[in-house]
């Protein structure tokens, strides 16, 4: 392992916005870390923390949480917050399926899932972020009515989200097929990681989706979404 890299991992016992592992904080980040009652609102899969920690720039009255398993992508984020000052962030490095150990029911206001890995293949999909396996493990901490929004340059991720949604019951409240096809609608979806404005240099769309959840409970099944079957069918051809 690099020696930076061992440093970072250092680093991370002694910042005070990083936290490892289940139980700490679960059921009361508000008000015993962030010190208020304020909405808590999660990115998964945050990487380097880039969106996670301009939302909190933007948004002083929510707090957020910056989850990923990646120490030295989460050190980046922390890094970042201490030395902008960003008060009302923290980052949490553990594995998404395990969230329930951290979260209690009804703690989150809103989940961000910005471009999570896609999980190409066919037989990755229950991997995916939105599958009704995830979906399922959100409910447990998701308030009622609470929010999942995804941004993704993936269009087999946001036709497989689309579907997902509709077959756990989910209720679809927006929908942008091209984030920047017209004039800015909600400054917050203009914010650009590092890897969106390579997919941007790309040509790529930029799609954006958001949701809500059933109240019932979202049963836990695998399927393939129409992109994949025309696909499959096409590689036949």
């Amino acid at each position: 392992m690099a020696k930076n890299k061992l440093q970072r991992y250092a680093d991370l016992r002694l910042f005070t916005n990083v936290f490892e592992g289940a139980g700490v904080h679960r059921g009361a980040w508000s008000r015993d870390y962030f010190k208020n009652d304020g909405p808590l609102v999660l990115e998964l899969a945050c990487g380097k923390g880039e969106y996670a920690n301009d939302l909190a720039r933007r948004s002083p009255e929510n707090n957020y949480i910056g989850v990923d398993i990646k120490g030295a992508r989460i050190w980046k984020g922390a890094k970042c917050a201490i030395d902008s000052e960003i008060k009302n962030i923290a980052f949490l490095r553990q594995y998404i399926q395990f969230l329930p150990q951290s979260f209690s029911r009804g703690e989150i206001a809103e989940i961000w899932l910005t471009f999570p890995d896609p999980f190409l293949k066919q037989s990755d999909n229950n991997k995916r972020l939105t599958s009704p396996f995830f979906l399922n493990i959100y409910q447990k901490f998701l308030r009622p009515g609470g929010i999942v929004r995804l941004k993704t340059d993936s269009d087999l991720l946001f036709t497989y989200t689309i579907e997902s949604a509709a077959r756990c019951g989910c209720a679809i409240r927006r929908r942008i097929d091209d984030v920047y096809a017209a004039p800015a609608e909600d400054p917050i979806l203009m914010i650009q990681t590092y890897f969106e404005k390579k997919h941007l240099d790309a040509g790529r769309k930029i799609h954006y989706l958001e949701m809500s959840l059933p109240e019932t409970e979202i049963k836990v099944f695998k399927f393939r979404c129409s992109l994949e079957t025309r696909d499959a069918a096409e590689k036949t051809i």
